[in-house]
């Protein structure tokens, strides 16, 4: 049903029309888009908005563009074939009565589409396509020369590997998809793009491969990606993920990020979905466990042998980081906990500050230094680092602010979130130990038995994308659990995860 207004613009009396959206239906008459397009645009007001005005087989026409997110040279280019086309109508005296089917002819460039209303227009433009007016049709012609500002693939800093790629991923949409489909031959490959945010219309990708990934997934992460109704998504995949998955007071994450390329790759061929956000140099892995967050890969660029010992290590350093703080602070407070063998582990001397201020503070130092090592300029980092590890540490031990031992482990426990992939799951270890320690200063043992029960408790709880959190632990699957502990060959490996529900469960076959 198209709704229709009387619109009177330059003694020329036209129908306003709209679709049942309710969007502007783009008029025959050049003036009336001009003024509309002027207004809604700010052209003359918003320097980076222009629009060229030429004269093509006796028509007037106007392409729209955005300077900064327009390859310049792809413009003058196309700026040259009309002239060329309006050259040789004029030598030939071809008929010209269908001026928009021969300017479409002439565009050198891959992507031309048409679009009826200027919403569509407007929102193409500023994703840095163009889009031409002809005078007489109804119709836009929209062409992709979109050259989005930003740097070089390279390698991530918080996922570097010894040996393996080095490209990661970038702020440009369009470079990270490019970057998969490298590693992703695959016709069935699909990236599905939609935008999300009413001022920011944020390009959002949803990669899978039809016939592996499970279908109603892919259905329920679109439609909760189609219902984000805000005004833009300034914090980029962040933003996606709080409104994908409702986190509420759960410190773990439910979604795994990742720079590298063939991280995604990998999961892509097990049947997981990739969202990749305009903007964001990293992408969403879902559906996820705890265990997707303790992976890396480093692990599968060495030896099955050598990969499982780098595995063990890093499960290591996850258990100390949470559990040695707690634990030493325990049988401090009570010693008859310690055989006597290990009747050494306690503080040597007595200080003025109890054990579980001196840990709190220690804790905290670290996060202030983590934030000023962020905030400080890289040439001024490793000063700072040596500031505060040489000078403030050790003389903190000196005027008796703290014991040796507490430093000693704490950085021991710090050195155990470092060694986890995720940062994500990294901060959530470090909340659930703050956790662990309030209850063992307030009620003892008693109250680190409780804690360590309610936490796994809260792990068997969560669902993510209603998948159990603790597979294949909760619900037990003997064979994917080996392979969580154990780096098996990527031969031995025949079977997608259960988890994610594949289409195709087989990853190779024995033949």
């Amino acid at each position: 049903m198209i709704r229709r207004k009387k619109w009177k613009f330059k003694n020329v009396s036209v129908d306003k029309q709209e679709d049942e959206e309710g969007k502007t239906k783009i008029s025959k008459h050049l003036e009336i888009n001009t003024e509309r397009l002027k207004n809604r645009l700010g052209i003359g007001k918003s320097f980076d908005v222009g629009v060229r005005e030429m004269r093509i087989l006796d028509r007037d026409i106007q392409i729209y563009f955005v300077n900064g997110l327009c390859d310049m040279e792809y413009i003058i280019e196309l700026l040259q074939e009309l002239l060329d086309l309006d050259r040789e109508d004029n030598e030939k005296e071809e008929d010209t009565t269908s001026v928009k089917e021969a300017i479409e002819n002439h565009l050198v460039h891959l992507q031309v589409e048409y679009k009826d209303t200027l919403e569509d227009c407007i929102a193409e433009m500023l994703a840095g396509l163009i889009f031409i007016v002809v005078d007489g049709e109804e119709q836009a012609l929209v062409v992709d020369v979109r050259n989005y500002p930003g740097r070089t693939p390279e390698e991530p800093d918080n996922e570097k590997v010894v040996r393996g790629a080095r490209d990661g991923y970038t702020e440009n949409i369009v470079q990270n998809t490019a970057l998969t489909r490298r590693r992703i031959r695959d016709e069935r490959l699909r990236n599905e793009m939609m935008r999300v945010g009413e001022r920011s219309k944020t390009d959002i990708c949803i990669s899978y491969i039809d016939g592996v990934a499970d279908p109603n997934m892919v259905d329920i992460v679109r439609k909760e990606l189609e219902a984000i109704d805000l005004d833009g998504l300034p914090m980029a995949d962040k933003v996606v993920e709080e409104y994908l998955l409702k986190q509420g007071l759960n410190p773990f994450p439910l979604v795994r990020y990742t720079e590298r390329p063939d991280v995604a790759a990998i999961h892509l061929f097990e049947g997981h979905l990739i969202i990749t956000v305009d903007a964001s140099p990293s992408v969403i892995i879902t559906p996820t466990t705890l265990f997707h967050h303790v992976q890396h890969a480093e692990e599968y660029r060495q030896a099955p042998l050598v990969g499982t010992f780098l595995r063990w290590t890093r499960f290591f350093g996850i258990f100390v980081a949470l559990f040695i703080l707690p634990l030493w602070l325990l049988v401090t407070l009570e010693p008859g906990l310690l055989p006597e063998q290990l009747q050494y582990i306690g503080p040597n001397k007595d200080s003025n500050v109890s054990e579980f201020f001196q840990i709190i503070s220690a804790e905290i130092g670290i996060e202030m230094m983590r934030m000023a090592a962020i905030h400080t300029p890289t040439p001024l980092a490793t000063a700072l680092g040596l500031v505060a590890a040489l000078l403030i540490g050790q003389i903190a031990i000196d005027v008796g602010l703290f014991t040796a031992e507490v430093i000693l482990y704490v950085a021991v426990a710090a050195m155990g979130i470092f060694a986890t992939p995720s940062y994500e799951f990294g901060v959530a270890i470090k909340l659930a130990r703050l956790f662990l320690l309030v209850a063992v200063v307030s009620f003892g043992s008693v109250g680190f038995v409780i804690a360590s029960a309610l936490l796994f408790l809260i792990l068997v709880h969560v669902r993510a994308l209603n998948k159990p959190y603790l597979w294949p632990f909760l619900p037990f699957d003997g064979q994917a659990l080996w392979q969580i502990f154990v780096r098996t060959s990527v031969p031995s490996q025949r079977y997608r995860p259960r988890i994610v529900n594949p289409q195709d469960p087989v990853k190779q076959s024995t033949e």
